[in-house]
């Protein structure tokens, strides 16, 4: 055993005692007797029995009873509440709380940034909770701090990331709660980044979700968070080489379902088990919690709650289906694109903007509210989708976005000149309407010589009749059997 490895355990055993000695001393004990294991599961069986708001949805896919305390399904990419249960009650949230570490590490820094273990980061954790053995004075690159945390729950790394982070765990909590505020958690309150016990840390189901939506748009986080084991190797700052393994079944597939894209684990005796898991299949991507539950049933539970979301749930496209909100086409809102007169309209309802909805409703049967107020560049309005006031997506009506023309006639141009000096004075011009605009008037044109044309021949045919009339009638007169032309040669008449 090597001398870093020797003074590790010497610092644990005597941070244990120090521990123990106070607790003698002050007469407090950190846990009440435990609970037999019968206790636990008749405490499990009773929670079965709680009241699952979802399922008091008329017509709504009814929710399998489990027995977590409080449990959510949520639609990660719409935040469509599938399965409520007790889902705004607050709960301890054990090592899940080490999502929302993970994700303000994350979105304040750079993986490769040397994290330093302090001696508060090490030596402030409860002996014998979760942790990889790093000592006061190493080091870790941010990264490997985050497989740390997500794959072994680290306690003494989330420490040191927390003070990384804002300076101190203080100070980091503040950071976490604000964070949360942001998210629009309602009833969550942080005091630490690791999630050991305390009883003004806590969060809810619904909050947990929202914050594990947040978690999971993150691509690193997510590859992190679906790692089944982890190879921590020796370096000049962190001496060690082991390899971790998650504890989350789902994750390492000990217990198999298709679709998984991470989770976090949790556990403390006043949380019981806690668990957070992602999974996509059919388009939807789901989310579940669940909080106070008994192990191994918080992943049987959570199976139980993907196999619901996944049967009874369906993506149903906007645009494919609406009738009520129609934009139709006109020549006074088109954004033309080309010469050739291919255009759109300037509004659209998003073909991209989709509902989740039961397989057992139609289209038809929802509600739906319009609303103006939106900041959204390009947002015109939002239409919100409701079945039985249970929310089911949003809409947007959006204004259409500007098309690429079909040819770049400046592409030979030199450094763009043509370009930049006809791009504030564009005339575009729809060569259909003008080839139309053409053939009306030469239309009208050849109907005008038509008509001209056989008003002047019926009037000159009119006039050559009359004339040959008048001649021979003067023919008559002079050779007719009363006044023969040769008779009237001598006078001048």
């Amino acid at each position: 055993m090597n001398d870093c490895k020797f003074g590790r355990i010497k610092n644990r055993i005597l941070s244990a005692f120090l521990f123990t000695i106070i607790l003698i001393n002050t007469g407090f004990y950190a846990y009440a007797a435990p609970a037999s294991t019968q206790d636990l599961k008749d405490a499990a069986e009773e929670r079965k029995s709680l009241p699952i708001q979802s399922n008091q949805i008329e017509n709504w896919p009814a929710g399998p009873a489990i027995g977590a305390e409080s449990a959510i399904l949520l639609e990660a990419n719409t935040g469509v509440i599938l399965y409520a249960k007790n889902i705004d009650r607050k709960m301890y949230p054990a090592s899940t709380t080490k999502l929302m570490t993970c994700l303000l590490a994350a979105q304040n820094c750079q993986m490769d940034e040397i994290v330093k273990f302090s001696h508060d980061a090490v030596f402030s954790i409860e002996p014998g909770s979760s942790n990889i053995g790093i000592d006061e004075g190493q080091s870790m690159p941010m990264e490997e701090c985050l497989y740390g945390i997500l794959v072994a729950s680290a306690n003494e790394v989330a420490n040191a990331v927390a003070e990384h982070v804002a300076g101190s765990m203080d100070a980091f909590a503040e950071m976490m709660n604000e964070k949360a505020a942001e998210l629009g958690c309602k009833n969550t309150h942080f005091v630490n980044a690791h999630g050991l016990f305390n009883e003004n840390h806590y969060t809810s189901a619904y909050d947990l979700a929202i914050i594990a939506k947040a978690f999971f748009q993150n691509e690193l986080l997510s590859k992190i968070g679906n790692t089944p084991s982890h190879h921590f190797k020796a370096t000049s700052t962190q001496p060690d080489d082991f390899i971790q393994r998650n504890k989350h079944q789902l994750i390492t597939g000990e217990i198999a379902y298709e679709g998984i894209k991470g989770g976090k684990t949790g556990y403390t005796d006043e949380a019981r088990q806690t668990l957070v898991t992602c999974a996509e299949q059919n388009g939807m991507k789901l989310i579940c919690v669940v909080m106070k539950e008994e192990s191994p049933d918080q992943f049987y539970d959570t199976v139980k709650l993907f196999d619901y979301g996944f049967a009874n749930f369906s993506v149903v496209n906007v645009a494919e289906n609406e009738t009520r909100y129609s934009i139709q086409n006109s020549n006074f809102f088109n954004t033309s694109s080309d010469v050739f007169g291919n255009s759109k309209p300037i509004l659209s309802l998003n073909t991209d903007s989709y509902l989740i909805m039961p397989k057992t409703t139609t289209f038809d049967q929802l509600d739906s509210e319009i609303s103006y107020d939106t900041d959204e560049e390009n947002e015109i309005a939002k239409i919100d989708y409701y079945y039985h006031d249970a929310y089911l997506g949003t809409a947007t009506i959006d204004l259409a976005g500007k098309a690429p023309a079909a040819y770049d006639f400046t592409q030979n141009s030199s450094e763009g000149s043509l370009s930049e000096a006809t791009e504030k004075n564009i005339i575009v011009v729809n060569i259909k309407i003008v080839l139309l605009t053409i053939l009306a008037i030469s239309v009208l044109l050849i109907a005008i010589f038509v008509v001209c044309s056989v008003i002047k021949n019926y009037n000159f045919s009119n006039n050559k009749g009359s004339r040959k009339r008048q001649r021979r009638h003067r023919k008559n007169r002079k050779d007719g059997p009363f006044f023969p032309s040769s008779r009237f040669n001598d006078f001048d008449l």
